[in-house]
């Protein structure tokens, strides 16, 4: 594993806090050792760093009231979802409590008329949508994983539907927020649109718990669209994939998802789910709209990929088939691994502009193959965003030195195509290095806002900044 830094522990007043916590809320505040590595889990290769105790809160005044009590005592707090950041956000290198907002499941108000709802931080999206559906509404941002709204809001989260219907930061409309010194703010209305001072809820989505700890979030929903269209094509290169999205992007095309995968992803995809697509670059796609509108989209596209070369170009209005085919793309982590078993995936993103996107991708291929190492490539290609996942045998210590070459390699050259170290999965523990390179300046003044709001430091320290 790759090591992350510890901070220094103000052990006297963790000690304090763990036996107010305990006292406080009983069975629902654990300190056993497995509880405690569950929920400084991270699904990338930074190492563990657990909390030294787990508030399941039920409430945002169980947040606020928890929140008061480390803050007396100056103890670090993580806020915890379901625990699917890839960066190191849920680590605790200061030791503290985590807060567990999971059980703060609850759909608290759907206004189908104003096309919204208020939710609770531990809602996961597939749950949202759930609800959703006999309303005819449904909640855009998929990241693939089944996060917590909370979560998805507190890591600017985004996904395959973004390049229609953007990210986390263009669909929340306010938040709830326990602040570091326990008082309950909202950081706007349900009003589309306000000119009443700073953007706050701007400012904490994204903030990644450093700022505050999320305990409700409105949303913006879309209505169900009246026919969906999934389709495939093949193409002889990665360049001519990635020019066909740009020509798809120009053209003005409302496609809902563009996602590229290279010929060793659908390799690893045709193998696990049991699919026979053509074992080059391919780019899955969806349209939404009315039935007319949906078949000339993709009577469009497919008039755009011929120009590229485009093959074995195929839509399905089938919610099986497409089904079908975008749980095969939301599966390619797994069927990544087994292109190498007993290794691990360490996925890293970074976006660049989208006529940057076919230099940026043929150069991390040939990156890939000069240091000898495994990196299928996944892309959200509409918005730029693309994942290279880097196969690694963790207990080979050259192998993880050269992927932590590449994967530094790789950010730097998105900064350098003008684009940034992190399209979704956000910085936390593992992209701080690039923050400064990307932004300079602009850190200073995230610093000097981290200070105002939490003099003490004690939300989620060591994210984002040393």
């Amino acid at each position: 594993m790759v090591q992350a830094v510890a901070l220094a522990r103000n052990e006297e007043g963790i000690g304090a806090a763990l036996g107010i916590l305990k006292q406080q809320f009983g069975e629902r505040f654990q300190t056993g050792a497995a509880i405690r590595e569950q929920h400084g889990h991270t699904t990338t290769w930074i190492v563990n760093q657990p909390p030294d105790g787990v508030v399941f809160a039920h409430s945002t005044q169980e947040v606020a009231d928890t929140v008061k009590i480390c803050a007396a005592h100056k103890v670090p707090i993580i806020p915890f979802g379901t625990g699917t950041s890839l960066e190191g956000h849920v680590n605790a290198p200061a030791g503290g409590i985590s807060i567990d907002v999971s059980q703060m499941d609850k759909v608290l108000e759907v206004n189908a008329g104003d096309l919204d709802c208020r939710v609770q931080p531990g809602v996961t999206r597939m749950a949202l949508n759930t609800h959703l559906r006999d309303q005819g509404l449904f909640f855009p941002i998929d990241p693939g994983a089944d996060a917590s709204i909370g979560g998805m809001a507190a890591t600017r989260a985004s996904g395959t539907n973004a390049v229609r219907y953007g990210t986390m930061k263009d669909n929340v409309l306010s938040l709830e927020v326990v602040m570091p010194n326990g008082e309950v703010i909202r950081t706007a209305s349900r009003a589309r649109k306000s000119s009443a001072g700073y953007d706050l809820t701007r400012l904490m989505v994204g903030s990644e718990g450093t700022l505050g700890i999320i305990t409700e979030v409105t949303l913006r929903l879309q209505g169900i669209p009246e026919a969906m269209s999934a389709a495939s094509c093949s193409f002889p290169s990665v360049e001519a994939a990635c020019e066909t999205v740009m020509a798809v992007i120009q053209y003005g095309l409302p496609v809902a998802r563009i996602e590229l995968l290279d010929a060793l992803v659908v390799k690893a995809v045709n193998s696990y789910s049991k699919l026979s697509l053509p074992e080059t670059p391919l780019l899955l796609l969806e349209f939404h709209g009315s039935d007319a509108s949906v078949a000339e989209q993709a009577e469009t596209f497919g008039a755009l990929a011929d120009e590229f070369g485009g093959t074995g170009y195929a839509a399905t209005t089938t919610a099986e088939e497409r089904t079908q085919l975008w749980q095969a793309r939301h599966d390619a982590y797994w069927a990544m691994l087994a292109l190498r078993p007993g290794c691990k995936a360490v996925a890293t993103d970074v976006c660049v502009p989208i006529s940057k996107l076919a230099e940026a991708v043929v150069a991390v291929n040939a990156k890939a193959e000069e240091i000898g190492l495994i990196a299928p490539i996944v892309g959200h290609a509409g918005d730029g965003n693309f994942h290279a996942s880097v196969l690694i045998d963790m207990d080979d210590k050259d192998e993880v030195a050269r992927a932590e070459i590449f994967v530094s390699w790789l950010a730097d050259l998105a900064i350098a195509l003008g684009g940034t170290c992190t399209g979704e999965h956000g910085i936390g523990q593992g992209k701080r290095p690039y923050l400064i390179k990307e932004l300079s300046g602009a850190v200073d003044v995230m610093v000097a806002i981290k200070r105002a709001l939490d003099p003490d430091g004690i939300m989620n320290p060591g994210k984002i900044f040393s």
